[in-house]
């Protein structure tokens, strides 16, 4: 005789816990508006519509010709991609790291922001984390059962953390700090100054800083950022995360690194070394062609970005919006007008128009006020976008 009986398998808490992503929420609202026929010009989610480059491509199809690279690949990276690693970030950055000891490869940046959070974070750590900030940022630290102090980014302040502003008796617990200049989603960039002052600081109260540098490529007027190992005293306290998705198109390719001192890339090495198998093979070899091709490539990219960064300048202040351009990023981060949350403004907008925008709530609770903007559209598309958002008056007054 069968019987029946009530089951119930929950999730961790450590899930259920977990803020929901508005990004899926943003996903629900985009299919949502196909299903009425609506033709979405997306500026959500930064997600590089240009081609990845030609000579990586090619370095690919050669790697997926070869046996060898269907197998296991290496948990560090292949001692190739990480001298590749080693001498552009010697070009770009006039820093020096050991291929050796100080480099570990990542599954895209995300997963090795997460996973460093878990190799140093004991349940009850604080970390701090900037509001707002690009999401993985805390949620490593949830899943590790630590805290976030959450320090605010405000437009007075040029979007950095007021360093005075953290209690003592919060630094004195802190574990991590984590910053991401240039900034998503703020577009904000860091200058030597504050750079100095938050390695001291970190110093002073025995913090692992990590420097989350997934944009620094990706600027302009001349702007080049400093990693944070240009900063004197850096390396005894920091880490700092690189991605391939932005600087070369390849954000479907998932690859990035990690560069430190051993005995920080050893914590983070023994976290992947338990969870995943290393970036493949394949994948790896175009990196090294990636690396290693001429900037000209990079460049490229990166002047398209300026093209669309002025049409979007231009877009929104002749509707209202005056605001400072960026000198980095692919972001434009925008006041909501008054009588709105972000997740209504933005619904409203995609409602009205099938222009989509990210609500700044997906970036941190103190961000409600703001959207983002990503210039991941044609020239063509971004100028339909801003003759629809005129012809359903949407302003900001």
């Amino acid at each position: 005789m069968n019987k029946t009986c009530s089951i119930n398998i929950r999730p961790s808490d450590k899930v259920t816990k977990l803020p929901k992503y508005i990004f899926a929420e943003l996903d629900e609202w985009k299919e949502e508006a196909r299903e009425k026929g609506a033709d979405l010009i997306d500026l959500g989610i930064g997600n590089p519509d240009g081609a990845t480059p030609r000579p990586v491509v090619e370095a690919a199809l050669k790697a997926i010709q070869n046996p060898v690279s269907h197998g296991y690949p290496s948990f560090k990276g292949k001692i190739e991609l990480r001298e590749a690693i080693a001498d552009w970030v010697k070009r770009r950055y006039n820093v020096e790291v050991n291929p050796k000891t100080e480099i570990q490869t990542l599954i895209g940046e995300k997963e090795g922001l997460a996973n460093v959070a878990m190799a140093f974070t004991n349940p009850g750590d604080i970390n701090i984390v900037p509001d707002p900030y690009y999401p993985v940022l805390s949620r490593g630290t949830w899943v590790a059962s630590g805290e976030i102090y959450h320090v605010p980014l405000t437009d007075e302040n040029n979007y950095l953390p007021d360093l005075d502003s953290i209690p003592i008796s919060v630094a004195k617990r802190a574990k991590m700090f984590i910053i991401n200049y240039p900034n998503n989603p703020t577009g904000a960039t860091a200058p030597r100054e504050f750079l100095e002052k938050l390695v001291e600081f970190c110093r002073k109260y025995n913090i692992l800083l990590i420097s989350d540098l997934a944009y620094g490529e990706v600027c302009y007027d001349n702007y080049r950022p400093l990693s944070i190992f240009s900063i004197e005293g850096a390396k005894d306290v920091a880490m700092e995360f690189h991605s391939f998705s932005k600087t070369f198109n390849m954000a479907g390719w998932r690859v990035g690194f990690a560069c430190g001192k051993k005995e920080f890339i050893d914590a983070l090495s023994a976290m992947k070394n338990n969870l995943d198998y290393g970036t493949s093979t394949i994948v790896q070899d175009a990196a090294i062609e990636a690396l290693n091709m001429p900037y000209s490539y990079v460049q490229e990219i990166m002047d398209g970005y300026n093209a669309r960064r002025e049409i979007v300048a231009q877009g929104f202040n002749k509707l209202g919006w005056k605001m400072k351009r960026s000198s980095a990023t692919m972001y434009f981060w925008l006041k909501v007008p008054k009588g709105y949350t972000s997740k209504e403004f933005c619904k409203y907008v995609i409602d009205k128009t099938g222009v989509v925008f990210t609500p700044g709530i997906a970036f941190g609770d103190m961000s409600d006020d703001h959207f983002r903007v990503s210039i991941v559209q044609p020239p063509e598309r971004l100028k339909e976008a801003f003759q629809r958002l005129q012809n359903a008056g949407i302003r900001y007054e």
